[in-house]
């Protein structure tokens, strides 16, 4: 008879610690939302294509951290401590000697690792010839980004901190790893938002790329304009390849140093790539460094999508804003477009403006798209390549102002 109460016991206190009764308990039911969102996310990735290499991993982390008991994170462990005043920091040490899967490949965002890596890895495979043969296109690339600092206002208005509409704002230049590094960098655990919130509306809306920019494109441009065909860019030399990340590397992190590790990692994959003596330094980053830390990446910032953060009103009020902010800098590269194409004679086709936010390469694809619906013959993606990597420089120069500003 002992045996087989200690056999009951023994399956009841199993029976107490599953995932389903987790379900059962207050909240429980939010999680089940939340695993059901995550599901959603997957769909979309592997059915529609949404940025897969992310929205995968991002929403297979959304599922592990929403199963009750799972213990691969804790939130309470990245809570801020309080010392010396107002002195903030974050127990590692409790994390590495406590902490689940998931937290010990948090740090990696929180430490602001990831990141600096992924740019990295883009800069090694972009190709910066269109922007230094236009250096015009500067111009565009920059004007993209005022989706940030008007959307940084109207955050305000809704009454958030500072930290929080620099974090909502950055999702204007449609940079994932940049909306990461500076929402991580910002946002503490008393913000009413948190990384995966933010990380959920960059990709949200660079994935809707297709869909956002051209009505905008369309309704700030005339059919004349939207018809001009552009010459070819001038050839540009190895020498100016090699001379440009170091000169933009040095010049921007002298005015803007809080820009450095993004910038500075960005430039020196360019660097490697246009060398054309590290062929092997220059494949891994493209390929097995990057692609190790995008489900790094991916999947810890799913993790800090728990219910509580999510299933709120400031995840909608941050879903709103974001798509402000990416259609307004959409809109200010296609006006500074408009500007131009009046400056140089009607020689500039307005659509270009529009890839100035830094969705690389699909951006410049829509502008090439859109182009090409009023003239089929008319090839923009090179020219719109220039904006478009100018607007990878701008985001991260955006958001070295914001962490200047804020902190």
């Amino acid at each position: 008879m002992s045996i087989i109460n200690s056999f009951l016991d023994t399956m009841a206190s199993l029976a107490s610690q599953s995932g389903f009764v987790g379900f059962l308990v207050d909240g429980g039911w939010k999680n089940i939302i939340m695993i059901l969102i995550s599901f959603v996310f997957m769909y979309l990735a592997i059915a529609k294509g949404f940025e897969p290499l992310l929205l995968l991993p991002i929403s297979f982390g959304m599922l592990l951290t929403n199963l009750p008991y799972a213990e691969m994170y804790h939130p309470d462990f990245w809570n801020y401590k309080t010392v010396a005043g107002n002195d903030h920091y974050i127990d590692y040490g409790q994390i590495l000697q406590k902490g689940g899967l998931l937290d010990i490949l948090y740090m990696g965002v929180k430490l602001q690792i990831y990141p600096p890596l992924i740019f990295l890895g883009i800069g090694a495979m972009t190709d910066f010839g269109p922007l230094i043969a236009s250096p015009k296109s500067f111009l565009m690339g920059a004007a993209a980004q005022g989706g940030i600092f008007f959307t940084f206002i109207g955050a305000a208005l809704f009454g958030m901190s500072a930290a929080e509409c620099g974090s909502i704002a950055i999702i204007g230049g449609a940079d994932g790893p940049t909306s990461i590094y500076v929402s991580s960098r910002l946002l503490t655990s008393n913000s009413n938002i948190g990384v995966g919130t933010i990380a959920l509306a960059a990709y949200t809306y660079m994935a809707l790329v297709p869909i956002i920019q051209p009505p905008i494109m369309k309704a700030l441009t005339t059919k004349k304009e939207r018809s001009v065909v552009m010459g070819q860019l001038r050839p540009v030399s190895k020498v100016e390849k090699l001379i440009f990340p170091i000169l933009v590397t040095i010049v921007i992190s002298l005015m803007v140093p809080s820009a450095a590790p993004l910038v500075g990692m960005l430039m020196f994959g360019n660097l490697l790539k246009e060398s054309g003596v590290c062929d092997r330094l220059v494949k891994t980053a493209q390929n097995e460094l990057m692609n190790i830390i995008t489900i790094f990446l991916g999947v810890t910032v799913g993790a800090t999508t728990q219910a509580d953060k999510i299933m709120n009103i400031q995840f909608a009020e941050v879903m709103a804003l974001g798509v402000v902010a990416f259609s307004i800098g959409t809109a200010c590269g296609v006006l500074l477009g408009k500007l131009m194409y009046v400056l140089s004679g009607h020689k500039i086709n307005p659509l270009i403006g529009s890839a100035g936010v830094s969705a690389v390469p699909m951006a410049a694809r829509i502008s090439q798209k859109v182009g090409q619906q009023e003239v089929p013959t008319n090839y923009l993606l090179m020219h719109a390549m220039g904006p478009n990597v100018a607007g990878v420089i701008g985001s991260a120069v955006a958001a070295g102002v914001l962490l200047t500003i804020v902190r």
